[in-house]
């Protein structure tokens, strides 16, 4: 029990220190090693920490750090080529001051679905946000929520074959890939954004009188926009991302031949561990070479875009990594088999269910959806895909919901995202932060209990 209670301690720590702005990289390592103090394993600590969470941390950024390197130079390329600010002005230039909210919505969602992070999103989209938003005279605590509700929420978790990490993350546990559970994901998709879209309007409505209001902070400075890409231009890099994906992972790919994987070479892995990280660092890099070469005489210093993108990828590599060490180690202690006999205890015929519970609250501990994602599948996932297979539960709804679930809980507060967000916005929690709440907490978690009910009737 002594174990029990240094687990739970420790998690308690992470998520107050986090929470308090101390790196995780920092707090996972020792709080970890608490957790195998505290469980009376203290005298096999140095090899743990070497051996485990080393290990693990290492193999989670092994295999991850192509994506989020491309990922995140192939943002920075499309922020400073002006790609993303002209995709963003041309949907809010068609729908207007009378669809504000859905254009702010779509803007983002199309971004984000295309591989560009929910942080250059957000500092793309806002200044075009305020500009409408001032215009129609809408108030402007509510930017945070459309923003929050395009870039954290249906395209990240929700959309088949989104490029975000929090899709990519489930493959490798239950042998599926990118473009699982489609009408799942796209049903429950439409059902976030029309649910965000239906309160944010509700909020609007109720709150017009007030107007934009004065003296707001950061607010955006007008930008001369006349050396801005052509639309088509702009758009070619993300329909490089998206086809290409499809087209790798479903036709091209299969038809090579990987029997050469099954060699003690290669790890003795099969193609489809690895199907959806080869699809995507192509499809990255192809997007990559397009929009350099489509924009190059819009780049001051092509090299130092590609640098600066390259040095942003380190920090949330290295911060989801360390929480996969951090899972890693608090799995292999003596004390989790009850914790984990807990979790699954939750429902022990319905693994969606304990699944979807085990990752939105631990996205919630660590106010990270990938972070609690990582958590839960490293400590939990070999667990749930033969649950799965025991009750003959299609592993493509795992995947799915497992994603779905990280972007519940980890909306609270203490998130990386929506303290950035709001301070891009230059608003603080008191006056945005019940609507990002309700965007991207509430309505996502019911959107997926109420999937999970749905399903659970099916595998009766």
């Amino acid at each position: 029990m002594e174990g029990v209670i240094g687990i739970l301690l420790s998690l308690g720590l992470l998520m107050f220190l986090a929470y308090r702005g101390i790196s995780v990289i920092i707090l996972a390592p020792v709080l970890a090693m608490l957790a195998v103090v505290l469980a009376g394993e203290g005298g096999q600590m140095l090899g743990i920490y070497t051996q485990v969470f080393m290990t693990k941390m290492g193999g989670f950024a092994i295999k991850y750090f192509p994506i989020f390197l491309l990922g995140a130079i192939f943002g920075k390329l499309m922020e400073d080529s002006g790609c993303a600010k002209v995709i963003a002005k041309s949907i809010i230039s068609s729908l207007g001051i009378k669809h504000a909210a859905l254009a702010i919505v779509l803007a983002c969602g199309l971004l984000t679905y295309g591989g560009v992070s929910a942080f250059v999103v957000a500092f793309a989209v806002y200044p075009l946000g305020a500009a409408l938003f001032r215009e129609a005279n809408l108030p402007k605590r509510f930017i945070p929520a459309t923003i929050a509700l395009g870039a954290f929420t249906f395209t990240m978790t929700c959309l088949p074959g989104t490029s975000q990490i929090h899709n990519i993350i489930p493959v490798s546990y239950f042998g599926t890939d990118m473009y699982a559970a489609p009408i799942i994901g796209i049903t429950a998709g439409m059902a976030m954004m029309l649910g965000g879209l239906s309160w944010i309007n509700f909020r609007i409505n109720q709150s017009h009188a007030e107007g934009y209001g004065e003296d707001h902070n950061n607010e955006p400075i007008v930008s001369n926009d006349y050396d801005l890409p052509a639309l088509w231009i702009a758009l070619v890099p993300i329909l490089v991302v998206v086809t290409a994906n499809f087209l790798l992972q479903k036709i091209v790919i299969p038809a090579w031949d990987t029997a050469y994987l099954g060699s003690d070479k290669f790890g003795n892995i099969e193609i489809n561990n690895v199907k959806s990280i080869w699809s995507m660092i192509v499809a990255l890099l192809l997007a990559v070479i397009s929009v350099i070469a489509l924009n190059w005489k819009k780049f001051h210093d092509v090299n130092g875009t590609m640098t600066k993108g390259a040095m942003g990828s380190m920090l949330p590599t290295f911060n989801t990594a360390s929480e996969v060490g951090y899972g890693g180690t608090i799995a292999s202690l003596g004390a989790f088999l009850i914790v984990k006999q807990a979790v699954i205890n939750i429902s022990p015929e319905n693994p969606l269910i304990s699944e979807v519970v085990a990752v939105n609250v631990l996205a919630g501990i660590t106010g990270s959806a990938s972070g609690g994602l990582t958590i839960a599948l490293e400590a939990l996932g070999s667990t749930y895909a033969q649950m799965a297979q025991q009750f003959d539960i299609n592993p493509e709804w795992m995947h799915r919901l497992a994603s779905m679930a990280s972007g519940g809980f980890d909306s609270l507060p203490h998130n990386g995202a929506v303290i950035t967000l709001l301070t891009i916005c230059g608003l603080s929690h008191k006056q945005s932060y019940k609507d990002i709440f309700m965007v991207s907490l509430v309505i996502p978690v019911v959107v997926t209990a109420f999937t999970v009910g749905v399903l659970s009737v099916l595998i009766q």
